[in-house]
């Protein structure tokens, strides 16, 4: 009896990122894209098998443990499953404010990078992105977008400079006054003077020792235990202190605080519960 192949599988989302059009996870067992073009960058990294592709008429070819792909916009390229057992892949697509239209030849030149830390960043960002956490995909973005021009136009990381401390008690600021609401990377950049969103992270991380959307959600934790203490149910807590639901909360309390909110809201009730039958 012939083996029986999985299942194709396809999950895509547009996330509330500035920058991304489109996440598209997929698993493909058998599937030859036809020609075509995007009207963004697509940005590929495989999860498993290997695929091939032609792009602008010159075929590449790239496994599970090769390069990230990134494949320009306006540029005829294909694609196909190579193995049988096909391959899975994540994608992202991004548009001309990550990526200038003007690096597209380099990119024609140079589709597969070789670059594990790239790699492993848009990982990270697509790990961000799955926790429906938009400041830190959009801090996890920046440094993505940063290295993807190191390589397609050679540009050199900005250095943070001699303000970098004062532009960290600035931004702690801006921070702490948008606890609940949030505040985008572009936002903090306009109200600093324009900073480069990579130098907003690097002089946060050099003050403070952790990058700002980790400190935001600190605060927004913080925020939750307070709102629990009183009384307040996780589900309601949770939108109240900045997170998008109950879920993403739980989550995250549970990596700082130990526990789940449910958890901690029933502590907090048994603890009220015995002080009020003391004497």
């Amino acid at each position: 009896m012939a083996a029986i192949r999985p299942r194709s599988t396809v999950s895509a989302w547009q996330p509330p990122v500035a920058g991304i059009a489109e996440v598209f996870h997929a698993r493909f067992t058998e599937h030859a894209y036809p020609a075509h073009v995007h009207d963004t960058w697509a940005l590929m990294i495989l999860d498993g098998g290997r695929v091939d592709f032609a792009l602008d008429r010159e075929r590449h070819g790239v496994g599970v443990d090769g390069a990230v792909i990134l494949l320009p916009p306006g540029v005829v390229h294909d694609g196909r499953t190579v193995t049988e057992a096909g391959f899975r892949k994540r994608v992202l697509y991004l548009d001309t404010s990550v990526l200038p239209e003007r690096l597209t030849g380099a990119a024609v030149d140079t589709p597969l990078l070789a670059d594990p830390a790239l790699r492993e960043r848009v990982h990270g960002l697509h790990l961000a992105l799955g926790e429906r956490d938009p400041f830190e995909a959009q801090s996890r973005l920046a440094f993505v977008g940063e290295r993807l021009h190191r390589w397609l136009a050679g540009r050199e990381a900005p250095a943070g400079g001699a303000t970098g401390a004062q532009v960290a008690v600035r931004l702690r600021e801006l921070l702490d006054a948008r606890v609940v609401e949030g505040i985008t990377l572009e936002e903090a950049s306009a109200e600093l003077g324009h900073i480069h969103s990579t130098q907003l992270i690097r002089s946060f991380r050099t003050a403070y020792g952790l990058p700002p959307h980790a400190y935001l959600t600190g605060r927004r934790v913080a925020a939750a235990r307070r709102l629990l203490l009183a009384g307040m149910r996780p589900a309601e807590a949770a939108t109240a202190a900045g997170f998008y639901d109950q879920a993403h909360l739980t989550r995250h309390f549970g990596r700082h605080v130990g526990i789940s909110p449910a958890r901690f809201a029933r502590s907090a009730r048994s603890g009220r519960s015995g002080r009020s039958g003391r004497p």
